[in-house]
């Protein structure tokens, strides 16, 4: 497991700087703009680094090689898709957004308030939030999802210390791992990662609102294959 891996390749800070002045654009008219150059600066191994920009979380891409301005776009268009049929499905049991990777492909991001999904100091699922983790999951088997990597990052506030907090997120995380595998998803699929306190969403650590679980969709060398010759 990985505390925090928070090292940025040169060439992907260079892509997440330069995409600033895209925020008021679709999701496909950036995968369009995005994909037409930027898949070779950013190499193979890349999914397992996790980092911040100013326009909130981004995650390394899991994909290696150069995604066309084509291919680019029918992946933004497929993620904005399933990210409103998992708001859909998932009603008030988790938020769902879309953000971007450092490969400037769309991802989806969904969060579960550990306040809903845990007991405190607990790893141990509650039954509203295996529901909708299997709601997820079965977004997650059909084909235009087929090929995406997900990561899980479990969370906890600042009390306690470390020495809680590591394991308690990697449990955590571990937990609604375990739900998706259970679920049909396949096990190379699903990486997950224990952050502790180290990745607070508000600027009050301690805050109970730090205490969650997100899982994050990203495209894949085989999503891009798949939708190449589209």
């Amino acid at each position: 497991m990985f505390k925090k891996s928070v090292l940025c390749l040169l060439a992907g800070s260079i892509l997440v700087m330069g995409l600033g002045s895209c925020s008021s654009m679709s999701n496909t008219a950036k995968g369009s703009l995005i994909g037409s150059g930027a898949g070779a600066a950013v190499g193979a191994g890349v999914g397992a680094l996790i980092g911040k920009n100013a326009k909130g979380t981004i995650i390394g891409a899991a994909v290696g090689t150069a995604v066309g301005a084509t291919t680019g776009a029918i992946i933004g268009k497929q993620m904005d898709k399933k990210a409103a049929a998992l708001k859909a499905a998932m009603a008030e049991q988790a938020s769902v957004e879309t953000v971007e990777d450092s490969q400037g492909l769309t991802a989806i991001k969904v969060t579960f308030d550990a306040d809903m999904s845990f007991a405190k100091n607990s790893s141990t699922l509650s039954a509203s939030a295996k529901t909708a983790l299997q709601k997820f999951a079965q977004n997650m088997v059909t084909s235009d999802m087929i090929n995406t990597a997900i990561i899980v990052k479990g969370h906890t506030d600042s009390s306690g210390g470390d020495k809680i907090n590591q394991p308690l997120s990697e449990k955590r995380a571990k937990s609604v791992g375990d739900i998706l595998r259970a679920n049909n998803v396949s096990s190379s699929r699903v990486t997950e990662y224990g952050m502790a306190s180290s990745e607070p969403k508000t600027d009050n650590a301690a805050d109970a609102a730090n205490r969650r679980v997100e899982v994050y969709v990203l495209a894949t060398d085989a999503m891009v294959q798949q939708y190449q010759n589209q």
